[in-house]
């Protein structure tokens, strides 16, 4: 299998997440992540997955990302030197609610115990 893909999905990944931490507004004590990637073999599209913290401001982080896909696709359109730049669609991450779950157990727990 060719690297191309796997690397094509790192260079956006990292490209999107200086993207999204430096020309994006988000509400205050809103962590957003760009957790990965995914082009299509032929580079026409780029799934990006997106976790926010706290979990509950996912849904309107996606509405402030997809209301600036354009803006975040034009600046990525720039900084990439390939001749094929895949058009991207930003997608909750669901596998990071199973980890913040978790989290909450944790946090639970903590406070049983003291």
């Amino acid at each position: 299998m060719s690297k191309r893909i796997p690397r094509v999905n790192q260079l956006i990944k990292k490209e999107l997440s200086q993207i999204v931490l430096k020309e994006i507004e988000f509400p205050k004590g809103v962590l957003v992540t760009v957790t990965r990637v995914e082009a299509s073999l032929d580079l026409n599209q780029a799934k990006v997955f997106i976790s926010s913290l706290p979990e509950s401001h996912t849904e309107r982080v996606l509405s402030i990302l997809n209301r600036q896909i354009y803006f975040i696709q034009q600046k990525l359109n720039k900084r990439l030197k390939m001749k094929f730049i895949p058009k991207i669609e930003f997608r909750e991450e669901k596998k990071t609610r199973e980890a913040g779950e978790v989290e909450g157990i944790l946090e639970r727990l903590k406070k049983d115990s003291t």
